[in-house]
């Protein structure tokens, strides 16, 4: 069964879980997009320590002005202003101004290339001709992201070769990089079936999907694999806290929402009081990654402090369907409930 577990950035993705997933059938991914060179070729390290599967690496390529976010002294200490009140409620200081906020994008994708995965899954973008090149000799197969036939189609001309269309169910970072985010929202049933008819390349369906029905449904749109988040980040093998867990089959995981308020970019969470409260200054927050490095003090405190009102709860719309706690009996029941939903389909 063509199941691909869905990479986790910020650090929620773990060894524990990619050597899990990959031992059970499916490919394990990790995100490495917060991680420098060195760690990346430790990373990749530990996973092979643990299984001779074959796994992925995800990167984000620099979108915007990511790679060397430019930000001024005065909208600097604004913005640390603005969520005094949360770093007053927690006890804890506002993170002091970095030199960089995010590795080097170069020095990742060479560290990428070195550590050698079966695959380079990436989000926001197109690499550039060379590292496709590079991946090809190297016979890393590439996976890129899209969430509009325009951005797949982008993708397949690049030579890329298998593209996930991710619909906006999905939990997580909406990773559009052809038109703003907010004018981005295809659902997967509607965008799937666009996509296969708009590229050549392999199309791996993602957004809502956490059991085989799901599953079933995407193959008949014309997927040949999917990609699953929400179901995997609720397993116990993934690097996420306790705490998000048990949110994420709690009755407040049904209600998620759309909103930059944690990164500074547009991405899906279980609503609670953080988003409530930040909501009205969405608009003058900076973009990511430097609002992510002011919020990152507030989700470790929240975190330790049990208060999952201050934390970022990442989070698809499947959450309702979870019902599995570790990964090897959930790719087990993907795949069983894969072929009776295929069989009673006919």
């Amino acid at each position: 069964m063509p199941i691909i577990q869905g990479p986790f950035g910020g650090g929620l993705s773990s060894v524990d879980l990619v050597v899990a997933v990959g031992e059970a059938g499916g490919l394990g991914s990790f995100g490495v997009h917060h991680l420098t060179g060195a760690q990346i070729k430790d990373t990749a390290a530990a996973i092979r320590t643990r299984t001779s599967r074959p796994f992925a690496l995800n990167l984000w390529i620099p979108f915007q002005d990511s790679e060397d976010p430019v930000i001024s002294a005065e909208a600097y200490a604004q913005n640390a202003e603005r969520l005094a009140p949360f770093y007053q409620e927690l006890g804890i200081a506002p993170p002091p101004r970095p030199e960089r906020y995010m590795p080097r994008y170069q020095e990742q994708v060479e560290a990428l290339l070195e550590a050698r995965p079966a695959a380079f899954s990436f989000v926001y973008g197109v690499p550039a001709p060379d590292i496709l090149d590079r991946c090809k000799e190297l016979d890393i197969v590439t996976i890129g992201t899209a969430t509009t036939p325009d951005e797949a189609r982008l993708l397949d001309e690049a030579g890329v070769d298998m593209i996930v269309a991710t619909g906006f169910e999905a939990g997580g970072h909406r990773v559009s990089f052809l038109r703003a985010a907010e004018d981005s929202l295809t659902g997967t049933l509607a965008l799937v079936p666009q996509v296969v008819d708009a590229v050549k390349a392999p199309v791996i369906a993602a957004g809502g999907i956490a059991d085989g029905r799901g599953i079933a449904a995407a193959l008949a749109l014309g997927a040949q694999a999917v990609q699953i988040g929400t179901a995997f980040l609720a397993c116990r093998e993934s690097a996420t806290s306790e705490l998000h867990r048990d949110m994420l089959f709690s009755p407040e995981a049904k209600y998620t929402t759309l909103t930059r308020v944690f990164s500074g970019r547009l991405a899906r969470f279980i609503r609670n009081r953080f988003v409530d409260e930040m909501r009205v200054h969405e608009a003058e927050l900076p973009g990511y990654p430097v609002h992510s490095w002011f919020t990152g003090p507030i989700k470790n405190a929240a975190t330790v402090q049990n208060r999952p009102e201050l934390l970022s709860l990442y989070g698809g719309q499947s959450a309702s369907l979870l019902r599995h706690r570790d990964a090897r009996s959930l790719v087990a029941s993907l795949v069983d409930e894969t072929g009776r939903a295929i069989g009673s389909a006919w």
